[in-house]
């Protein structure tokens, strides 16, 4: 991933809507969800979340599918999986182990099992 790849993914997620819909439709998995669903869940404007879903879907973080009168919206997992390798590429001097455990010390983030 390029650094203005990552300055767009990380721009498009700098808002606390985008953000919002990035984090449902990367718990909604690889089906996605449809725009209509994720505004209800939102409690935003179908007006609004098509223009954040827009600039999610610009930042290649999400991707879109027209199913019949719907639109299909995924997070795209490749794309994150970039995102974060550059973000970690340098990190700890490539000690893995050093961020081993970030996500089971974090208490901020929800046990999804």
């Amino acid at each position: 991933m390029e650094s203005n790849d990552a300055i767009t993914g990380l721009s498009a997620l700098a808002h606390d809507g985008r953000l919002d819909l990035f984090r449902r439709l990367v718990q909604a998995g690889p089906s996605g969800m449809p725009a209509g669903a994720l505004a209800s869940a939102a409690g935003s404007a179908f007006t609004t979340t098509s223009a954040q879903l827009n600039v999610l879907s610009q930042a290649r973080l999400v991707t879109s599918q027209r199913v019949g009168r719907s639109v299909i919206y995924a997070a795209n997992y490749d794309t994150i999986r970039g995102l974060f390798a550059f973000l970690l590429e340098d990190c700890c001097q490539r000690r893995p182990e050093i961020l081993q455990d970030l996500i089971t010390t974090n208490p901020d983030v929800k046990d999804q099992s």
